[in-house]
């Protein structure tokens, strides 16, 4: 049974292994030429594409241990974020952020540099302090900070090239819950705030359809513990989903009917555990390209990218999310050179999307962005040399963890061979 990613644009005839511990895991490893990991397959570029095997982690048993004294949990790799954020509320603890869907195991989130939003937090991979990994040998190896520490940066944002993580230890903080609001602006209105919001709120963020006046602003704060009332936001995911299906056979309509969309009202507050409020369910199913821009030019090239749109009248049918993280130091991370602008640009699955990415693309790339790993994008081998001053020195890494290649994949071998 071939498998496919979440949207569906990627597919492999591969076989799929779900080893339930690592040993079963090494000799899978052992007997494999060609081998990638698999979570939730919410990656839209062909990371996890394979023409051996792939291999699941679901089935890996383990448990959560905490260690108080460096408030730190050490956990199964395979674990989808959903899983993990329940068993840390069940003792009192929380990831710090994340992103805005948690069915991702959270290795795959972590090697791809996934992250949520807040002008103060780093991605995913930031809160990473330790990777338990079975090599391309089938060995196991510990690595972090003091030990195997060349392996450990390179681990960080990995894209699956170094070894199969089984176990990874993450920072924790105290369990904390969040109030949520979100409300429709203008976008002329935002564009003169934004910075002075987001230094208001510990998380924000904005929606907008390229063909509206509006934006749909979320923020989200710090509150008191409580007992979450019932969610009290309008737009119904039924509605948008007629809309899309509507623009997908009549795309000329699709101006029209954004703007028809954004007259009603817009707004929303849900209060609860961070771990319930942090996610939004996705079931409509969309391609995606992100871009981390430098933050003091993200408004002005999202502004340049919704201009094109309008002038052409394109049937860019999803609205942009915009996001803020902080800076880090990850060697292949698109935050590692300052705190950026993260501009997600989507498009329902039923429609074409790669002219319109590439159109886009060239303006994120025009203004210096970088983009996300695991969304669409057409970096080259000589790009990722221009835009990582650290490349070279993680694909040495990779050859000396994987020198024959195992957990290379064409798409990877073209950019880190």
């Amino acid at each position: 049974m071939a498998w496919n990613n979440w949207s569906g644009s990627v597919s492999a005839s591969a076989a799929v292994a779900r080893p339930e511990s690592e040993d079963e895991l090494a000799a899978l490893v052992r007997s494999a030429t060609k081998l990638r990991v698999t979570g939730a397959g919410h990656s839209f570029m062909p990371l996890c594409e394979s023409d051996e095997l792939i291999v699941s982690l679901d089935a890996m048993a383990g448990a959560i241990r905490i260690a108080a004294d460096r408030r730190t949990a050490r956990i199964p790799a395979g674990w989808s974020i959903r899983r993990l954020t329940a068993a840390l509320w069940e003792e009192g603890l929380a990831l710090a952020n994340q992103g805005d869907v948690d069915p991702q195991s959270i290795a795959g989130a972590m090697a791809t540099g996934t992250h949520g939003t807040g002008v103060g937090l780093g991605s995913l991979s930031t809160f990473a302090r330790g990777y338990r990994l079975v090599d391309a040998e089938g060995e196991a190896h510990w690595c972090d900070a003091d030990t195997n520490a060349d392996l450990y940066q390179a681990q960080r944002l990995s894209l699956g090239l170094f070894g199969v993580a089984t176990e990874i230890e993450v920072a924790v903080v105290p369990a904390f819950h969040l109030a949520e609001r979100i409300e429709k602006r203008r976008w002329a209105e935002i564009r003169e705030s934004y910075d002075e919001l987001a230094r208001q709120h510990r998380h924000i963020e904005f929606w907008f359809f390229p063909h509206s006046d509006d934006v749909i602003l979320k923020t989200l704060d710090l509150c008191d513990p409580c007992d979450p009332p019932p969610s009290t936001t309008d737009m119904e995911e039924a509605t948008f989903r007629r809309i899309l299906d509507i623009s997908a056979r009549l795309p000329f309509l699709t101006p029209f009917l954004q703007r028809l969309m954004m007259k009603s009202g817009i707004s929303g507050r849900r209060r609860g555990p961070a771990h319930n409020i942090f996610p939004s369910d996705r079931t409509i199913r969309f391609e995606e390209m992100e871009y981390e821009m430098p933050r003091a030019v993200g408004l002005e090239a999202l502004d340049e990218v919704v201009g094109w749109i309008r002038r052409k009248r394109l049937p860019v049918t999803f609205p942009f999310e915009y996001r803020t993280v902080a800076a880090d130091d990850i060697w292949m991370s698109p935050m590692n050179a300052g705190p950026v602008a993260a501009i997600s640009m989507h498009q329902y699955a039923k429609m074409p999307w790669a002219a319109l990415f590439a159109e886009a693309e060239a303006i994120f790339r025009g203004a210096g962005g970088r983009p996300h790993w695991a969304k669409r994008h057409t970096l080259s081998r000589a790009d990722v040399a221009a835009l990582y001053p650290m490349a070279s020195r993680y694909i040495a890494v990779r050859r000396a963890a994987d020198p024959h290649g195992k957990y290379l994949n064409p798409h990877l071998e073209a950019l880190f061979a």
